[in-house]
């Protein structure tokens, strides 16, 4: 399967069409049915406690998800989350980036699945892994 968006096309077209997302996420790595992208983490997705928040966890791994089908797909904006599920496996450090790592299992005509697995950045261990499910707006 081809890309049909690498990472600097889907920069472009996140800060065209998700704006709010600009300042905080930088697809870095696309490859057939994978793609990277970076949380420039900051005090403001930080909770009480000193770590990075779930939301802005789930948050991570769903533009990771996103930026994984529109690669696969193309320029498809209304391409929604229909389901997640998060696992969190360990305290993310707050002082370093976050990377979300996506992988497609299966990309249908109406379907997408995949899991994103997030790491702090300069670490091998996950501390969050989602399961989501992706639906792609009919062509036509």
């Amino acid at each position: 399967m081809n890309v049909k968006l690498d990472a600097a096309a889907l920069n472009a077209f996140l800060a065209e069409v998700f704006p709010q997302v600009a300042d905080d996420y930088r697809v870095e790595r696309v490859a057939p049915m994978e793609a990277d992208v970076r949380l420039l983490t900051a005090d403001r997705h930080l909770r009480p406690g000193g770590t990075v928040s779930g939301p802005t966890m789930f948050a991570l791994a769903d533009l990771a998800m996103y930026a994984v089908t529109l690669a696969m797909i193309g320029r498809e904006a209304l391409t929604v989350t229909t389901n997640c599920s998060i696992d969190f496996m360990r305290k993310p450090a707050p002082d370093r980036d976050m990377i979300g790592r996506a992988r497609l299992l299966k990309l249908g005509r109406v379907l997408a699945v995949g899991d994103v697995l997030l790491f702090s950045e300069g670490s091998d261990a996950p501390v969050a892994r989602a399961g989501m499910t992706y639906s792609i707006p009919p062509k036509g």
